[in-house]
């Protein structure tokens, strides 16, 4: 097996890292189970926690202290697409966030080491791949399956889906979140109930937001949000 790996893009400056801690974030109960037992055997992280939900592992991130590592699944109850993984970036700073996912299709790959993960291992991967991947992690590289092939040129102009992206991890994790919900439908009203906030507060995070992405309207700013959709990754006959 080839093992793949290349600089992450950010500057780091104490290596190696230590992975003692993980926080895996899964909605199946089953491969939380099963990721945990395969992190300690070839990994040595011992401290595992678990969350089924992007909130949940939010909720847990807040409070100290911080694990080594995330490990992510995409494709989660309360999130569509690169959302959870742009929204939990703005949470976890240095810390990397490793991608675990069945949709390990090359353009997902892409899309999410652009936006800003720190490794992608497809689901069912052996044993050997997580070692290697962790193994990567901890010496301050990325990590990405055998058989990726970066998608465009670095000098090339940036895709529709790589604009969207860029806007959306200007987002603060508090914009994030209302774009979330503006994408759900909800009125400023029902946004400000939900997050226990000032309705004029939300006016304000709505106008910010669509000043960073660049629109003119809600109707624009969902589009930019559906734009890292797992729809926007895979063309029409896949």
């Amino acid at each position: 097996m080839t093992v793949h790996t290349m600089p992450l893009p950010l500057p780091q400056t104490d290596l190696p890292r230590t992975l003692h801690s993980a926080l895996v974030v899964d909605d199946h109960p089953l491969f939380c189970d099963a990721l945990s037992m395969t992190l300690k055997a070839v990994a040595g992280i011992t401290r595992i926690e678990t969350a089924d939900r992007l909130e949940s592992a939010i909720a847990r991130l807040d409070r100290a202290p911080m694990p080594d590592v995330v490990v992510l699944d995409l494709n989660l109850p309360d999130v569509d697409g690169l959302d959870g993984l742009i929204r939990l970036k703005t949470v976890v700073g240095a810390v990397p966030v490793v991608v675990v996912s069945s949709l390990a299709d090359n353009r997902v790959v892409s899309a999410a080491l652009r936006a800003g993960a720190s490794g992608f291992v497809p689901k069912h991967s052996h044993r050997e791949v997580f070692r290697a991947a962790f193994e990567a992690i901890r010496q301050g590289r990325a990590y990405h399956p055998d058989g990726y092939v970066p998608q465009n040129d670095p000098k090339a102009p940036a895709s529709q889906r790589e604009e969207a992206v860029a806007r959306l991890s200007l987002l603060t994790r508090q914009q994030a979140r209302i774009l979330q919900l503006i994408c759900e439908g909800k009125l400023n009203k029902q946004i400000a109930w939900e997050l226990t906030i000032a309705e004029t507060t939300v006016k304000a995070h709505v106008t910010a937001i669509m000043r960073k992405l660049g629109v003119q309207s809600r109707t624009q700013a969902v589009l930019i949000a559906r734009g890292a959709s797992f729809d926007s990754l895979m063309p029409e006959g896949d």
